[in-house]
C-alpha cells in the first residue's frame, strides 16, 4: 500500500501542482515540519587561556558580518575588509541621494523621497530563517511582508481565452482548485483509485476535496460551479444585497491558460506566508551588525588584491585610497562571491580555485518606481503582495508598508536570467520605459502616471557582486565540498556554501558552520 500511495501522490502532484499535493498529503496526515539545527556560539571560556587569534574576514556582507559577530563573542581579534563604502554586500537598500556606478560605467543617482526606498537585494524573510533570530538579538524591528495577496493579479501572455488579461489571484485559484477537486473527487468516487486508496482514504480525500475546491455532490456527481471565493461583480451589502458572482471560467480555458502554474510558489518552504521585513529597509540588519561589531573593525573601500597562506597564518594584500597595504593574521575567512574570489591572486591550490570557478552566477534585476499616488490601493484595492506574469517583468511587488500614505514605491520588475539580462542591457531610462509599457498591460494607463523617481539594479554589472547569487552544476560531485573545509589557514563562507542559496539565512548558517570549525581547531590545538 505504501508504494501505490506514493504513486497516487505523484499523480496528484503532476495534475494539480505542489499546492494540491501538499493539501492532499495533509488530508491523509502525511506532512511534517523540520527544524533548523541548533547552534552554540563560541565563548571566551572555550579558549581556556589560549592566545587570542586574529581573523581577517574578506567581505562585510551578511556571511562576513555574521562570522565577525560570532567570533567576537569568544574574544577573537577581527578585521573585516570591505570594498564597498557600506556593510551588507548584496543586502542593499537604495534611498534618496544614493549614487552608484556599475561595471558598465553607468551611474545612477536615486531621487526617492524621504521615507521611500527599494530593497535592491534581499527583501523578505521567512519565519523559520535564523535571520529573524539575529533581528531579535540585534534589536532590528520587523514588520509583515505581504508575500501573497488574493487581490493581486496573475497575467499570462498567449492565445488562450484567458490570455493577455489580468486575473485576480483569488479568482484563478478558486477555479483551478475547484476543477482539480471536481476531477479528483469524480475519479475517487467512481473507483478509479481503488488500487491506490483504502476505503477510509477515499472518504477522507473526498471530504477534503469538497471543502478544498468548494464542490458539491449533485445528482450523484461532483461539480464545481463557482462561489464567492472567486470574488464578486456586486459585493454582498446591506439589506437584501446578497452579492453577485460570475460563473467560473470554462475548465479547458483555465488549464490551457496556465494560471495555476504560480500557486505552488506560496507553498514553497522559503516562500510560504507569513514573511517579514525590517522596518525601514533590509539594510537595517547589516547596520545593526556594524554597531554590534564596532565600525572601527571594518575597513571600507578596501579591495582585496591578494591572499596567501603563510607558515604562521595568512597574508592579505588590499588597497584603500589607491595605496596597497598588507595585513597579516592567524586565519582568513573569505566570504566574497566565489566568482570574484577565484580571480584574486593567491597561493591557493588549483583544485580550490577551480572549485570557486565552478559556481555559476545568476543575474537578477529590479526597478523601484516611486509614485506620487498609491493608485494600487485607491483604484485597485491591492494592499501589498505580488502580481506574477509571464511578461519579461516577471513579478511586480506592491509595498507592504506606508498604507494610505501619499506616496509609495512599487518594485516594477523583479526578474532573473534572460529577462534580467534584457533589462540590464538598457539604460536606466530605457529600463523604466520598458517596465512601464509592460506594467500598463496589467494595470492600465495609471501605471505610467505620477512617477516621481526610479532606480534600477542589474546585479550582473554590480561592482563587487557580479551576480545576484550563484548556482552549482552539482553540490554532490565533490567539487563544491572542497570549499567546506579550510585550505591551510583560509576558510570560506557564504550563502553559496549552503542549501539556502540567495537567502541571508544561507549566509548566516554557512558563517556559523565556518566559525564553529575554526573555533574547534583553535581550542583543540596545542
Amino acid at each position: 500500500m505504501a508504494q501505490t500511495r506514493r504513486h497516487f501522490l505523484q499523480q496528484v502532484g503532476i495534475t494539480g501542482g505542489a499546492g494540491v499535493l501538499y493539501s492532499t498529503m495533509s488530508a491523509l496526515g502525511l506532512t511534517g515540519l523540520a527544524e533548523t539545527a541548533a547552534f552554540a556560539a563560541p565563548t571566551r571560556a572555550d579558549l581556556n587561556g589560549r592566545p587570542r587569534k586574529h581573523v581577517v574576514i574578506l567581505g562585510a556582507g551578511i556571511a562576513g558580518l555574521t562570522s565577525a559577530y560570532e567570533l567576537l563573542k569568544a574574544g577573537y581579534q577581527v578585521t573585516l575588509l570591505e570594498a564597498r563604502k557600506r556593510p551588507g554586500g548584496r543586502n542593499w537598500t537604495v534611498r534618496g541621494g544614493a549614487s552608484e556606478t556599475d561595471l558598465a560605467g553607468v551611474t545612477q543617482r536615486a531621487r526617492f523621497s524621504p521615507g521611500q526606498y527599494m530593497n535592491a537585494g534581499p527583501a523578505r524573510i521567512p519565519q523559520h530563517h535564523v535571520t529573524l533570530d539575529y533581528c531579535r538579538e540585534l534589536g532590528v524591528a520587523i514588520e509583515p511582508f505581504i508575500n501573497q495577496n488574493a487581490d493581486a493579479y496573475l497575467y499570462r501572455e498567449g492565445t488562450t481565452a484567458l490570455s493577455n488579461k489580468p486575473i485576480r489571484h483569488r479568482t484563478a485559484k478558486a477555479d483551478v482548485y475547484g476543477y482539480v477537486s471536481e476531477l479528483l473527487a469524480k475519479a475517487t468516487d467512481q473507483g478509479a483509485l481503488d488500487s491506490y486508496l483504502t476505503v477510509s482514504d477515499k472518504q477522507a480525500l473526498i471530504g477534503f476535496l469538497t471543502s478544498f475546491g468548494s464542490i458539491a455532490n449533485k445528482d450523484g456527481g461532483f461539480k464545481y460551479t463557482g462561489s464567492g471565493r472567486r470574488g464578486y461583480t456586486v459585493e454582498p451589502g446591506a439589506g437584501t444585497e446578497s452579492g453577485t458572482t460570475e460563473s467560473p471560467y470554462a475548465l479547458s480555458d483555465v488549464f490551457a491558460s496556465g494560471v495555476g502554474s504560480y500557486f505552488s510558489f506560496e507553498f514553497g518552504w522559503d516562500q510560504a506566508m507569513m514573511m517579514f521585513q525590517p522596518v525601514g529597509g533590509m539594510d537595517r540588519i547589516p547596520y545593526a551588525f556594524e554597531r554590534a561589531i564596532g565600525g572601527e573593525k571594518i575597513r571600507y573601500g578596501a579591495e582585496v588584491l591578494g591572499l596567501r597562506n603563510t607558515s604562521s597564518g595568512v597574508e592579505v594584500t588590499y588597497t584603500t585610497g589607491g595605496r596597497p597595504r598588507v595585513l597579516s593574521a592567524d586565519f582568513a575567512i573569505c566570504s566574497l562571491p566565489p566568482q570574484i574570489a577565484a580571480k584574486i591572486p593567491s597561493n591557493l591550490p588549483t583544485p580550490i580555485v577551480d572549485a570557486l570557478k565552478y559556481a555559476r552566477p545568476t543575474n537578477a534585476g529590479k526597478i523601484g518606481i516611486e509614485y506620487g499616488r498609491r493608485w494600487w490601493e485607491e483604484d485597485l484595492r491591492i494592499y501589498g503582495g505580488i502580481t506574477n506574469s509571464t511578461l519579461d517583468t516577471g513579478n511586480t511587488w506592491y509595498p507592504s508598508t506606508g498604507f494610505h500614505g501619499r506616496r509609495g514605491t512599487v518594485i516594477g520588475y523583479y526578474n532573473t536570467g534572460t529577462n534580467a539580462n534584457l533589462y540590464g542591457a538598457l539604460t536606466p531610462a530605457g529600463r523604466l520605459e520598458r517596465a512601464v509599457a509592460q506594467g500598463t498591460k496589467i494595470h492600465g494607463e495609471v501605471y505610467g502616471r505620477e512617477i516621481e523617481a526610479s532606480f534600477s539594479v542589474n546585479w550582473a554589472t554590480a561592482k563587487h557582486s557580479e551576480g545576484a547569487w550563484v548556482g552549482w552544476p552539482s553540490q554532490t560531485d565533490g567539487t563544491y565540498q572542497r570549499l567546506l573545509d579550510p585550505t591551510g589557514n583560509v576558510y570560506f563562507a557564504g550563502d553559496h556554501l549552503s542549501h539556502a542559496i540567495a537567502w541571508q539565512h544561507g549566509a548566516m548558517t554557512s558563517a556559523r558552520a565556518t566559525v564553529t570549525a575554526l573555533h574547534h581547531r583553535v581550542v583543540t590545538s596545542r
